[in-house]
């Protein structure tokens, strides 16, 4: 599939607002309605469009206090990354987990409703996994710009 000037185009205005109607995409992006949705399936079918989403109002939803973590490993076996890698996606807390290249292994972005409820997190799911070596906190303060869908 290629990303070509009109569909970097269709990809970014979608990104912005997944809910946009194709009449208004297509004069978005100066095509006619059919070439502008026939664009869009096509995105969809080769997987370029994942799928669309809600977002939603953190203070609303109780996940206004956003901590990303960064977690080093004891251990850099396969079973240990696995085992780490199923204990994040059980966790209810974390939004995304991420294994990186660098000084630690992980990188968190855990959503919760205020400092007690990530202090429960950190202590009762994160501190009890195995081979959890390190465990650094970063407590976002503000958010000046954010394009994730």
């Amino acid at each position: 599939m290629s990303i070509d000037p009109i569909n970097d185009k269709i990809l970014r205005a979608l990104s912005r607002d997944g809910r946009m109607s194709n009449l208004q995409l297509a004069d978005h992006v100066g095509l006619s309605p059919s070439a502008c949705l026939r664009r869009v399936q096509e995105l969809e079918r080769t997987g370029v469009i994942r799928g669309y989403r809600a977002r939603l109002d953190p203070a609303q939803t109780g996940r206004a206090y956003v901590v990303y973590v960064a977690v080093g490993l004891s251990e850099h076996t396969k079973a240990a990354q696995t085992g780490f890698e199923q204990a994040m996606a059980g966790a209810d807390e974390v939004a995304e987990c991420h294994n990186v290249a660098g000084a630690f292994e992980y990188m968190l972005r855990v959503e919760v409703a205020d400092l007690p409820a990530y202090k429960a997190f950190h202590t009762e799911i994160l501190g009890t996994v195995p081979h959890v070596r390190s465990i650094t906190s970063y407590m976002v303060m503000g958010t000046p710009k954010d394009v994730r869908g």
